[in-house]
């Protein structure tokens, strides 16, 4: 169960890294546009006006500039409420939407929204169902993938429509930039800072970048705690197990120890235990893991795993390494079995 959980652990942490900062990856632009002092879009606030979007436009070298609001809401389905990462964009942008649709359609009318798929699982919601927004019923036009960020999950609205529920028309968060053909963004981005007051510009790997360590700082240490928590419970259970078994079996070490065994030798055949154990125990792990992680996702869709080969063979390596460290821990009571105790 220890090695199910670091199994776990690694694939849930790889699940929550893509589905934070999938949206960001996917919508790959020139420049993102934030706020003066902003830095991410997860754990930051960014608030730019109408009049920012027209300063950039003006830019000769710009070729387009999409809008994106983003804030924190609550859909409703009869009596149940659950707050989304509403995210309100141009349809007739190529930026700013779902990465990918697993059914459906984007939005096309401020009537219509675009919810994610392990929040539709999860309060059951499906294509041409209505959802409440404050007060206003959206139809369900679409479900997308690659949009859950564990704590929450985007849905995607017109960006008239996410204005009108804040009540502030004119209002985002950020701007996509694509710059033309052939053009230069670094120029471009100086020329933005220069023209454009109260903003930060960056490029799209530096933006990419700023949210990764921003989900990591938040999430990162919840993981290293279990997880560390974990490798400790796993070793000393290992190392309970070798020595239970050199205490019931003292007297054949104190055999072995008489015809001539060396230490050497009896500490090989503790190392090939431990080994042995983990090795078992790693097996029955891996049988165990996928049909309790389909469970998991089932019970709570929220949940989202990926798993890899990378993964598994980490484990591996750190499991053999906690079991080296058992045996040398257990190999201590070796050392108080003496020859004498043959005839005893």
């Amino acid at each position: 169960m220890c090695i199910v959980l670091m199994l776990f652990l690694l694939s849930v942490y790889r699940g929550v890294a893509d589905g934070s900062v999938e949206y960001i990856r996917q919508n790959k632009t020139d420049l993102w546009i934030l706020q003066r002092n902003a830095t991410n879009i997860l754990r930051g606030s960014s608030v730019l006006f109408a009049s920012h979007g027209k300063q950039i436009q003006k830019i000769p070298r710009v070729q387009s500039v999409s809008p994106v609001l983003l804030l924190l809401s609550a859909v409703k389905k009869g009596d149940q409420a659950a707050t989304v990462f509403l995210t309100g964009y141009d349809p007739t942008s190529r930026f700013g939407g779902p990465p990918e649709l697993a059914e459906g359609r984007s939005v096309k009318t401020d009537q219509e929204i675009v919810l994610d798929q392990a929040f539709a699982k999860k309060y059951h919601f499906k294509v041409g169902d209505w959802a409440q927004i404050q007060g206003d019923t959206l139809r369900i036009v679409g479900i997308s993938k690659r949009t859950n960020a564990f704590v929450t999950q985007y849905a995607f609205v017109t960006l008239h429509c996410a204005q009108s529920l804040i009540g502030f028309p004119g209002i985002v968060t950020c701007y996509l930039v694509k710059v033309k053909e052939g053009e230069d963004r670094q120029i471009v981005s100086r020329q933005i800072q220069k023209k454009v007051s109260g903003v930060e510009v960056y490029d799209h790997q530096t933006f990419l970048q700023n949210n990764i360590r921003e989900m990591q700082s938040g999430f990162l240490p919840f993981i290293y705690t279990v997880a560390a928590i974990g490798v400790i419970v796993l070793t000393a259970i290992l190392s309970l197990l070798l020595s239970i078994n050199i205490l019931e079996r003292r007297k054949d070490f104190a055999v072995m120890k008489t015809i001539g065994s060396t230490n050497g030798f009896l500490s090989k055949l503790i190392i090939q235990q431990a080994l042995l154990i983990s090795s078992a125990g790693f097996g029955v792990a891996l049988v165990l893991f996928f049909p309790l992680v389909a469970l998991i996702e089932k019970i709570s869709p929220e949940v989202s795993s990926q798993s890899s080969p990378e993964q598994i063979f980490v484990v591996l390596l750190g499991l053999g390494g906690m079991s080296l460290i058992s045996s040398f821990v257990s190999m201590q009571r070796l050392r108080r079995i003496y020859t004498l105790e043959v005839f005893s």
